[in-house]
C-alpha cells in the first residue's frame, strides 16, 4: 500500500513590517530620550559693542584710529541671583517680589541697566525668570556675568 499523498500546503513567503515597525519605534524613542531639545551651552548670549571682532558698531573698520566715545552709563543695578532668590543692596528678594524691583529701575525717559552676577547655585530657570521679568518691566540693558562672591 502506497502512502496518501495529501496536498502540499502552499508555502507563502511574506515580508512582516511589524519587527521593523518595533525597531524603528525603539531606536526614535531611544534618540528622543538620549538627545536633548536646547543644549544650554549653545545658547548665544549677545556680546558688548565694544567685544565684536568684525566691525564696529557703527560699521567702521575696527582697526581705525577714530575713539568711540561711550555713551554715559545710566543707572546700574547689580542684582545677583541665586537659588531661587535675588540679593538686590544686600536685601535678600524671592522671585514674588521682582515685578516690584524691576518696576522701580529707571525713570521713564531712561531705563536703567541691570548687571546680573549668577551665583553657582542658581539654575538656568532662576536665571530665565529672573531676564522675563525685566522684559517684561521693558529693561533692555541687561549684562550677564558669572562669579563665585
Amino acid at each position: 500500500m502506497a502512502g496518501l499523498q495529501l496536498p502540499r500546503r502552499k508555502q507563502n513567503y511574506r515580508f512582516a513590517l511589524t519587527p521593523l515597525a518595533d525597531a524603528m519605534f525603539q531606536l526614535l524613542i531611544f534618540f528622543m530620550l538620549s538627545s536633548g531639545l536646547t543644549p544650554y551651552s549653545l545658547l548665544t548670549l549677545q556680546s558688548a559693542p565694544g567685544e565684536q571682532d568684525d566691525q564696529s558698531p557703527t560699521g567702521q573698520d575696527p582697526q581705525s584710529t577714530e575713539e568711540i566715545a561711550p555713551a554715559p552709563p545710566a543707572d546700574v543695578a547689580l542684582w545677583t541671583v541665586d537659588a531661587e532668590t535675588v540679593i538686590v543692596g544686600g536685601q535678600r528678594f524671592g522671585f514674588e517680589a521682582l515685578d516690584d524691583l524691576a518696576s522701580s529701575l529707571g525713570v521713564a525717559g531712561a531705563p536703567a541697566e541691570v548687571v546680573l552676577i549668577i551665583r553657582p547655585t542658581a539654575q538656568v530657570q532662576d536665571i530665565t525668570t529672573v531676564l522675563a521679568r525685566l522684559t517684561a518691566a521693558n529693561v533692555t540693558a541687561v549684562q550677564v556675568s558669572t562669579g563665585a562672591l
